[in-house]
């Protein structure tokens, strides 16, 4: 199909000197687009490797932090029960963690310098660059003690961060190469398809031009619309804008809603999770618990016998117990009923409490009428002090028994143990001991003190 100008010219056309070539409006503005692409790509990867840095350094003080929470419970167990086997166990287990470049443990001693233990991995160095975690280790043997066994330093590996932000900065130089070229390639044809192809017809049509044509309209082998293309495509970007900047602040909008739902869901699962603990505090409490004497009950004196056990071993503290028994109980419960049973021994848990409530010294209720008292640091000639001082107290309370063999009033009978390390390696034994002195006690006549 002949071009209408090219048909509608009616002399010959003039020969015209050729137009010097010079290069590509196109090329030109992809080479530009390419120099800025390289630029940005730069600043953006230097921007967005100093961020992935940061990441990396926050991650591994979480990893950090995860590994202190998971393993601090378990070294201050280690340490308090003197265990270096687990210790050194538990310090190469934590060294193995691939964030973990080097872990230090400083156990406390009493009366010397602190022990520290170490591990690391092959070739790692000191290096500021790396997150430090330190934490103080405690240990709670009972209910309300906590003492402080030692000190844990985390340090994280500075390879492991090199590692993974080498990774990053790779990908994140590609991804911005990438990005780059295709937005050249895109404004290259874009550039070629809307503006190259009109400016080369009208060139051509311009060099076929002859006198005779020049009433001939130029026609480009365009679409016919109300304005051109750029104001078509100014009004179009405009367009475009306004809805982008609508559908962004909806977005925006949408985003704090559900910040606001999610933190609102966030405290009423820390609400539910602090009434759940609460609530399995008091549980655990009432299970370590007598429910009539409110006193320790067998299972919470069980937890507690070994612990003080342990430490009158290690540090060579005395440790006493005494056992106690309601002198004819049964007949007490035949003869005034079970309700008026419960309520005298209560009464004497009260007594007992009383006359045992120095920090340490534990009281128990073992069996039906039978209590137990556990006092650390106390030796024999300082219990039986204090288990006459009960005897004492009992009787003054003047609980009527009026089917005792013994008297008028309620008694007890105690048997006394002392620990002796020489022949005790476990607290069965001392218990025994005591339960054998009670028995001497009942055998004696009751109402009396027996060692």
């Amino acid at each position: 199909m002949s071009n209408p100008i090219e048909a509608g010219l009616s002399s010959p056309p003039t020969l015209t000197p050729p137009v010097p070539r010079t290069g590509s409006l196109g090329r030109r503005l992809v080479i530009a687009t390419l120099a800025f692409g390289i630029v940005f790509t730069l600043a953006a990867a230097a921007l967005r490797t100093w961020q992935a840095w940061q990441a990396n350094l926050a991650s591994m003080t979480a990893e950090l932090t995860l590994i202190d929470q998971v393993f601090q419970r378990t070294l201050s167990k280690a340490i308090w029960e003197m265990d270096r086997d687990a210790l050194r166990t538990q310090l190469d287990s934590a060294a193995q963690v691939a964030s973990v470049g080097r872990i230090e443990l400083r156990v406390q001693q009493a009366g010397r310098a602190p022990e520290v233990l170490e591990s690391h991995r092959e070739g790692q160095t000191v290096s500021p660059m790396t997150p430090v975690i330190t934490r103080e280790l405690t240990y709670e043997p009972y209910a309300g003690a906590s003492e402080v066994v030692g000190q844990l330093t985390l340090v994280g590996d500075e390879r492991v961060l090199r590692d993974r932000l080498r990774g990053e900065v790779l990908d994140i130089v590609l991804t911005q190469l990438v990005q780059s070229l295709l937005l050249a390639g895109l404004i290259m044809w874009l550039f070629n398809s809307s503006v190259t192809v009109h400016v080369r017809y009208i060139a051509r049509h311009l060099s076929e031009l002859t006198p005779g044509t020049l009433g001939h309209a130029l026609r480009l082998n365009r679409q016919a619309r109300q304005g051109d293309e750029l104001t078509l495509l100014e009004a179009g970007v405009n367009d475009l804008q306004h809805k982008l900047s609508t559908y962004l602040e909806r977005q925006k909008q949408d985003e704090r809603d559900l910040a606001a739902h999610r933190d609102r869901l966030a405290e009423l699962v820390d609400e539910q999770t602090t009434e759940l603990r609460a609530a399995n505090k008091r549980l655990e409490e009432q299970s370590r618990a007598d429910p009539l004497t409110g006193l320790a009950n067998r299972r919470h004196f069980d937890e507690l016998k070994d612990i003080e056990f342990r430490r009158a071993q290690r540090l060579g503290q005395p440790l006493t117990v005494l056992m106690c028994d309601v002198d004819f109980f049964k007949r007490y419960n035949d003869a005034y009923g079970h309700a008026q049973g419960d309520r005298c021994l209560q009464l004497l848990a009260e007594a007992l409490r009383d006359n045992f409530a120095r920090a340490g010294e534990v009281v128990a209720r073992i069996g039906g009428e039978e209590f137990a008292v556990l006092l650390p640091g106390i030796d024999a000639a300082q219990a039986r002090t204090a288990a006459e001082r009960l005897r004492r107290r009992v009787a003054a309370m003047a609980i009527a028994h009026r089917d005792s063999a013994v008297g008028a009033h309620v008694t007890l009978s105690i048997g006394l143990a002392q620990f002796d390390p020489a022949t005790m390696d476990h607290f069965d034994l001392l218990l025994h001991q005591a339960d054998q002195a009670l028995y001497r006690a009942k055998s004696q006549g009751r109402d009396q003190i027996a060692d």
